[in-house]
């Protein structure tokens, strides 16, 4: 029987890792923050470490700690986006709902939430009274109301809302009942609202317009043979219904003028129109019509300083006594020490970062000085991020965090900094993509939409304009823009 090796080896292994400091992560994560999120970083970090502060409060929007008259409940409530946001056990929730023994019924959303002015929530909600409900289906209704989206359209089943109206209001509706709600809302102005999508959307339109023959044809279009429309697939169309080109030509300008999110029409939330606001980083300017273009880091955070007293004694540490007293002064003195050095670092990151988005920013002018003087998008030059890394001395990494998310207003508009990132189609080649790219779609406007170019026609135009790219590259081109392949760009 053959002995069992228990003996002991040394091996030895090579690995290379690569690990960041926890300030390197500090800096990284500030460097992609956009101006309003950095503003929200000082407050926390003002709050938190009471080693910093403002070195004018005055001119950080106008405090006005002499007229501060709010009481502790409201800056409790003041974190809260809404007053339905609150949590029940906290003072003001309890002012506000009675009692605390009423509890707080965190299922009641749809109903409990108050539709942004403007919005299709409160749009449909006030036209609720074009209906004969009674009280039980007007509820229904603001349920059903509650869940369309942005377009119009409802994208959860009746069944699901009516689960949901019986956790919340403790009652279970019928679906039969659901349903005749459903159908009263669909009849609601704009047409075509709380389809279940595309399809519903568009024969909802079409049976609120006069009885004809281009109607007709059209809802059989759409109702069944939606497939072969959405294709392109006129001539089999033509056969299958049995109509005439002219006939057939009347049915689809019908088709093209419905609304395919009819949602839109009323707006959106509050709440998203703020979102969708755009604060620049940057603005570059040119001095004259031929000078030097200047640079402004816009949004600056405040400026900040290590508040006197937490500044450290020079004296070196005393050795640690025993009696409580002393141990306690050790303490004080250790934690001053660490907000000290906490703010310290916090100031050189802010700083640090906009010396980071002026470099990359400058760098960025200085090889794009023709599209910032005339704003055409044509003239951008090839530039990768590797180029701004090169100009500047910072890492690939460190240039792509200071571009993300960052735009820039010039006298020509607001662009993101993205914009001016563009590969070259060929190592050698000094065409910019958005040259390319402006080309090709100007070929697809222009184009015959009777007979549209294939991906290889718009590659030998555009190899007959000097840009010599295979036709993979115009597809994917092509996909950028947003623009189908030439069956389905093509009219009948």
């Amino acid at each position: 029987m053959a002995s069992e090796d228990t003996g002991l080896r040394l091996t030895q292994e090579q690995r290379l890792q690569q690990r960041l400091s926890p300030q390197q992560v500090m800096f990284g994560r500030l460097l992609e923050m956009s101006a309003p999120e950095v503003e929200d970083e000082v407050r926390r970090e003002l709050d938190d470490n009471p080693a910093l502060e403002l070195t004018d409060s005055e001119s950080y929007e106008s405090r006005g700690d002499d007229d501060f008259t709010e009481t502790s409940e409201e800056l409790q409530r003041a974190d809260y986006g809404r007053n339905e946001d609150v949590p029940f056990y906290t003072e003001g929730s309890r002012a506000r709902r009675g009692s605390a023994s009423e509890g707080f019924d965190p299922m009641s959303i749809v109903e409990a939430e108050e539709p942004d002015e403007g919005s299709l929530n409160a749009a449909l909600t006030a036209r609720l009274g074009e209906l004969d409900l009674d009280d039980d289906d007007r509820l229904i209704a603001r349920y059903i109301i509650g869940n369309l989206d942005d377009n119009g359209y409802l994208p959860r089943t009746l069944t699901a809302i009516a689960a949901d109206i019986a956790a919340a209001e403790g009652t279970d509706p019928d679906i039969a009942r659901v349903r005749k709600v459903f159908a009263h809302i669909r009849t609601l102005e704009p047409a075509g609202i709380c389809a279940v999508d595309l399809r519903d959307c568009l024969l909802l339109q079409l049976d609120r317009m006069d009885k004809s023959l281009p109607q007709r044809v059209a809802r059989e279009i759409i109702s069944d043979n939606f497939d072969i429309f959405s294709k392109k697939h006129f001539d089999k169309l033509r056969s299958r219904l049995g109509v005439d080109e002219s006939t057939l030509q009347e049915a689809l300008t019908l088709i093209r003028g419905l609304n395919p999110k009819p949602g839109a029409i009323l707006g959106g939330s509050a709440a998203a129109d703020r979102a969708g606001h755009i604060i620049p980083d940057f603005a570059v300017e040119r001095q004259g019509i031929d000078g030097p273009f200047t640079v402004t880091l816009l949004n600056r955070p405040p400026e900040l300083a290590i508040e006197r007293s937490f500044i450290p004694a020079s004296a070196p540490d005393k050795p640690v006594q025993k009696d409580a007293a002393a141990r306690r002064r050790q303490e004080a003195q250790a934690f001053i020490r660490r907000k000290h050095d906490d703010a310290a670092l916090f100031i050189k990151m802010l700083a640090d970062r906009g010396r980071t988005l002026m470099a990359v920013m400058e760098a960025i002018v200085r090889r794009q000085q023709a599209f910032f003087a005339g704003g055409n998008p044509t003239d951008l030059r090839p530039m990768i991020l590797k180029d701004i890394a090169g100009d500047t001395g910072l890492d690939i990494s460190t240039v792509s965090r200071a571009s993300s998310g960052k735009y820039v207003v010039t006298p020509h508009g607001t662009y993101p900094l993205k914009l001016f990132f563009n590969e070259r189609p060929k190592a050698e080649a000094e065409t910019s993509t958005h040259e390319i790219l402006e080309a090709l779609r100007l070929l697809i406007e222009h184009e015959d939409k009777s007979r549209p170019l294939s991906d290889e026609a718009l590659k030998d135009a555009l190899v007959a304009q000097g840009y010599d790219i295979a036709r993979r590259t115009v597809a994917k081109y092509r996909e950028r823009l947003g623009l189908p392949v030439g069956r389905l760009r093509k009219n009948f």
